[in-house]
């Protein structure tokens, strides 16, 4: 028999290695709070959930503050990965090595790190950690030095940067009437605070040296940083006003982009999505440059002999799938045939920083017929029907680029020709690279010749989120009495050069949030996802990214699944919240009494009352996809003289449902 002390001593141990292992778990949680851009910009630190904001940047400054670089989206070509508490993002200006650690280290706390290596001599006035102070906010006095060393130095007169203030310190403290951030240092350093641009003169800019002056070759420098973040907690009562009366465009449901760039881990993606997922749209790709390389072939003629390229018959295939699942099909291309252009057929900007190539309009007709025959033999071999042909991003010329006029045109002649070739086939307007071009539609719109043949009108939501500026693509699809589309949807073009970002609860909620805003702003008909593939995956593991532990869901997925399980056709409501930090979108059916409404919770949790509810309303169904829950589904919701109370957690995404469309795929669940 074995000593039962001994087994009494072992078995103690094993309960204090659990314990202590459960109570990592849950500091885990606690200290996931310090928000980094992954291009290294500090959003700010959650506290309860609420974000005490503002924004750092790492900066380069020339020695006479005239150039300054600082980090941004879409600005470097920066790596991010996490390391348990530990943000890591590396990125480059000019010849300067940037490696910027965020370690969350406590409430409210975090330490940052900033290593800056030199990869030539550069001469310079400095490397910098910054902060943005928004005029409306912060002023002079919102900045006090911590154990200030000596007398103040006088402000530099410079011929970039008006400095208002030069000095030492062992840290700085910046204030607002909500918040307050301490920055303390490692070591006494310098504290330099300018003045804003002349657009933005109010503003002011905190400057806190990694190392002053010019560097060498193979020269190493580091600071740390220590941020204690601390504020007022919204945690008071909301109160969600829906109103049923006022009903604006229907919501088909979410849709997914299904471009083929990746044979090996493509088709696992596109499985488990089709699957699991209830996708109401689907757009693929025209490779157009490999349907027709040369002007004088005969594409169809070819693919009746079998020598279809093999990316044109998968994508092809892929359209197929989707129609035969009754998926309604967009059909863009990215690229053209070099005869189809002007100029060498360019796939990235060139040294003027234009992208693309114009159209050629000497071969206008032979473009017609060449797309209008990829469509024709789709819809005879493949029975597809295409509902929609746009040229991606043609905005900004990826691949192919037009003005505004020409794109008018394009629609008048192409959409023409598709009705003389018995095509049901219609335009869609727009497919632009971003919200903020919407200029780009006017004419086709005011084109009375256009206007027929003009299916849907659509933007891609990477940029342009401001209200005013969605507000313009409703009020554009209102004035047509057309649908609207997202033809890409999603919050960081260039995600795809730091994929580790994908697994962020942050990019998560955010992506969710912009979705919810552009349901209650847009009305769109549907949300396409960029991608339901492998290229910004809603999966991790299967190889994807080089992740090779077994294929499983996101939340990022479980926010789709959420959003996609809308029933069909629902109509736009409004519906409003008496607090900041809510998001909110409603949709309803008057006539069968369905109704639900999803909300964003970027604050503290707190109480919620939800009005306006129809008396025939008795139940409401409750989801909630958060960092540690997936599509869960909690007790029901009792509606009594039109109202529901309920809990809405921090960072979740809740949506209230009077019932539940099923995935129309299948129905499997990826639980």
């Amino acid at each position: 028999m074995k000593n039962p002390d001994a087994f009494s001593l072992k078995s103690c141990l094993l309960y204090i290695a659990l314990v202590l292992l459960l109570c990592g778990a849950s500091m885990q949680k606690t200290y996931s709070q310090a928000e980094v851009a992954a291009w290294g910009n500090i959003k700010g630190i959650r506290i309860e959930g609420q974000l005490m904001e503002f924004e750092t940047s790492l900066r380069v400054v020339g020695n006479d503050w005239r150039q300054i670089s600082a980090t941004g989206k879409e600005r470097q070509r920066p790596t991010y990965a996490r390391e348990g508490r530990k943000q890591i993002v590396t990125t480059r200006i000019d010849s300067l090595l940037l490696t910027e650690t965020v370690e969350d280290t406590g409430t409210g706390q975090a330490k940052v790190t900033v290593q800056v290596t030199a990869k030539a001599d550069t001469s310079i006035a400095g490397v910098f950690f910054s902060v943005a102070l928004p005029g409306e906010e912060f002023s002079e006095r919102s900045v006090q030095l911590i154990k200030p060393l000596g007398q103040p130095q006088k402000p530099q007169t410079t011929g970039g940067a008006q400095e208002l203030m030069r000095a030492t310190a062992n840290g700085v403290k910046l204030m607002t009437n909500s918040r307050q951030l301490e920055i303390l240092f490692s070591a006494p350093g310098v504290v330099i605070l300018t003045r804003g641009s002349a657009e933005n003169s109010r503003n002011l800019q905190l400057y806190l040296p990694v190392h002053l002056g010019p560097v060498k070759q193979g020269q190493v420098e580091e600071q740390t940083f220590l941020l204690r973040a601390t504020g007022e907690i919204d945690r008071k009562p909301v109160t969600l006003k829906l109103n049923t009366a006022e009903t604006g465009r229907a919501f088909a449901g979410i849709g997914g982009n299904f471009r083929l760039q990746n044979a090996k881990t493509d088709p696992q993606v596109i499985d488990y999505s089709l699957q699991n997922l209830r996708v109401s749209w689907g757009r693929v790709e025209m490779p157009w440059h490999l349907w027709q390389p040369e002007l004088k072939s005969d594409p169809i003629k070819a693919a009746k002999a079998g020598t279809l390229h093999p990316h044109v018959q998968q994508s092809m295939e892929m359209a197929q799938r989707l129609s035969k699942m009754n998926i309604p099909v967009i059909l863009s291309a990215w690229s053209g045939p070099a005869w189809a252009v002007v100029g060498e057929p360019k796939l990235r900007p060139g040294q003027d920083g234009v992208w693309g190539n114009p159209l050629a309009e000497a071969n206008m007709n032979a473009i017609y017929k060449s797309i209008a025959d990829y469509i024709a033999y789709l819809r005879d071999a493949y029975g597809v029907e295409v509902q929609l042909f746009s040229f991606n991003e043609s905005d900004l010329g990826i691949n192919i680029r037009q003005t505004p006029e020409e794109h008018a045109a394009l629609i008048r002649g192409l959409g023409a020709y598709f009705a003389k070739r018995g095509l049901q086939t219609k335009l869609l307007l727009g497919d632009n690279s971003d919200a903020n071009s919407y200029a780009f539609i006017y004419p086709a719109m005011e084109d009375p010749k256009a206007r027929p043949y003009i299916g849907a009108l659509s933007f891609h939501s990477w940029r342009g989120w401001e209200k005013e500026t969605l507000q313009k693509w409703s009020d554009a699809a209102t004035k047509l009495n057309l649908p609207l589309i997202v033809g890409e949807g999603s919050i960081d073009a260039a995600a795809w050069n730091y994929p580790g970002i994908f697994e962020e609860e942050t990019y998560a909620r955010e992506e969710i949030n912009l979705y919810t805003r552009i349901l209650a702003i847009c009305q769109p008909l549907t949300i396409l996802q960029w991608q339901l593939t492998a290229d910004y995956s809603p999966l991790s593991g299967g190889g994807i990214f080089g992740d090779t532990s077994p294929l499983r869901p996101t939340q990022r997925f479980w926010n789709l699944k959420q959003l996609g399980a809308t029933p069909e056709g629902l109509l736009a409501m409004p519906v409003t919240a008496d607090r900041p930090n809510i998001t909110s979108a409603a949709l309803g059916d008057n006539g069968k009494g369905r109704y639900v409404v999803h909300l964003v919770n970027n604050g503290a949790t707190r109480e919620v009352t939800l009005t306006g509810l129809p008396d025939q309303v008795r139940m409401l169904r409750i989801f909630v996809t958060d960092k540690s829950r997936e599509m869960n589904e909690g007790a029901r919701i009792s509606v009594v003289n039109g109202q529901a109370r309920f809990t809405l957690n921090t960072g979740s995404f809740t949506s209230l449902m009077t019932e539940i469309a099923e995935t129309s795929q299948t129905n499997q669940d990826p639980r």
